[in-house]
């Protein structure tokens, strides 16, 4: 007697998942600012900027990593090059700032959500 385990299909499983690392960083970066690290995020930014400029199945996610790049940049050029006495970014950005940021930071990563789920992964695999 012999017992067989079905072996899961791994071909195509990598072309129907999308990037893990790109999801968390997408995530971080409303979590760090709210946490008033602000200039940390930067990090996390270039970590969705980079995977879905080098990802073509994360090419539906390009115009979102570029909102969130110029949401994150100006505050960050501003408090750099501009007459301020602020210690952080976090304490430079004004509270509409803050949520501008946060709320872009946040339809990042559900944008990332949505295009995982229009994928046609199996609930199986997407979990992995």
């Amino acid at each position: 007697m012999t017992i067989t385990i079905p072996q899961r299909d791994r071909t195509n499983r990598t072309a129907n998942r999308t990037s893990l690392p790109v999801l968390i960083a997408a995530w971080a970066v409303p979590v760090l600012v709210l946490g008033q690290f602000a200039l940390i995020a930067g990090i996390p930014v270039a970590v969705v900027v980079i995977g879905t400029l080098r990802e073509p199945r994360l090419r539906a996610l390009r115009w979102w990593a570029g909102a969130l790049t110029a949401v994150y940049a100006v505050p960050l050029a501003l408090w750099v090059f501009g007459p301020t006495s602020a210690p952080s970014l976090s304490k430079f950005m004004s509270p509409a700032a803050t949520a501008l940021f946060v709320a872009t930071g946040v339809a990042v990563a559900i944008a990332h959500h949505v295009l995982r789920r229009r994928s046609g992964a199996p609930a199986h695999e997407q979990a992995v």
